[in-house]
C-alpha cells in the first residue's frame, strides 16, 4: 500500500476524463488530485494529475519493485524516489514540480497547492 487510500487528494475510482474535468472546473494553478492509473500496471500503478496555466498534466507514478519506492514520470538518471506516494505529495507542496508538456516541447513548474476532490 502507498499510503494513498486514506489521502484527501487520492481518488481511488477515477477515470483521467473525470480527473481532468474536475481540475477543469477548480481552475486553480497548483490544484491536483492523485488517481488509480488507467493501465493498472503494477509498475504504474498511480497518476498525479495537476492543473497549471489552463492545462492539465498527467504525471505517471511508477512503483520501482527493486527498491520498493516511487518515482515520477519516465525513469531518468538522478530521479528523486520516495517510499511512499504521499511522501510524493507532500515532497512538492514544499518544492516545484517541473511540468513537461510533449507536444509543445515547454517546460513549467508548479507546487501542489489546491487538492481537488472528485464528486
Amino acid at each position: 500500500d502507498a499510503g494513498v487510500h486514506s489521502k484527501a487528494w487520492f481518488a481511488a475510482t477515477c477515470d483521467r476524463k473525470t480527473a481532468e474535468d474536475a481540475l477543469y472546473r477548480s481552475n486553480k494553478d497548483g490544484s491536483f488530485l492523485v488517481r488509480n492509473s488507467s493501465g493498472q500496471d503494477s509498475r504504474q500503478p498511480y497518476t498525479l494529475v495537476v492543473f497549471y496555466n489552463r492545462r492539465v498534466y498527467n504525471i505517471p507514478i511508477r512503483f520501482i519493485e527493486a527498491t520498493r519506492q516511487y518515482a515520477l514520470g519516465r525513469e531518468k538518471n538522478g530521479e528523486e524516489r520516495f517510499d511512499s506516494v504521499a511522501e510524493i505529495v507532500e515532497n512538492h507542496q514544499h518544492t516545484s514540480l517541473v511540468l513537461i508538456d510533449s507536444q509543445n516541447n515547454t517546460k513549467d513548474s508548479t507546487k501542489l497547492k489546491y487538492i481537488v476532490r472528485v464528486s
